[in-house]
């Protein structure tokens, strides 16, 4: 198994989700299932089986998110230091094209959402600024075609 860095607040989202599934999800569906089964005849009885297929979903979800919280090495972005861009450095970037400033957070593949500003550390974006510093020009291939960038800074926040 691989380990696989995740931020501090991400390991807590994990633990929060797998913490939801078990003792608010999992005791839902069970009081469900009991529910559907003193409706009769299990065979053809749908909210019995839909409330079966339902529990089968969160077993194998929980399931995911322990064997994930294993594989977790977790990183206090608070202890990180330097000037490279790294996991969990918080970036800024200059479109040089139409001078437009964006800010991203690289993050885990699982904590990625970004609508928060928050990129997996294997998206393309995040590999071309790995290992770079404020003031270097990167190239992004990104689907909408090259796009170039300057660093303006890197923080760990």
């Amino acid at each position: 198994m691989e380990k696989f860095q995740i931020t501090k607040e991400g390991y807590q989202k994990l633990r929060s989700d797998i913490n939801n599934l078990k003792n608010v999800e999992r005791p839902k569906i069970i009081a469900q299932i009991s529910t559907a089964r003193e409706l009769g005849d299990l065979r053809e009885n749908a909210e019995y089986h839909s409330a079966k297929d339902r529990q089968g979903f969160i077993e194998a979800h929980i399931a995911d998110l322990e064997e994930k919280m294993n594989r977790a090495e977790v990183i206090d972005v608070s202890k990180l230091s330097g000037s490279k861009v790294k996991f969990g450095a918080t970036v800024t970037l200059e479109n040089l094209d139409n001078s437009r400033k964006v800010k991203y957070k690289i993050v885990s593949e699982f904590e990625a959402n970004i609508d928060e500003g928050l990129i997996s550390s294997i998206s393309p974006v995040a590999r071309a600024l790995i290992d770079k510093e404020a003031g270097e020009e990167v190239e992004i291939n990104a689907p909408v075609g090259i796009i170039n960038y300057e660093i303006l800074k890197v923080d760990f926040i």
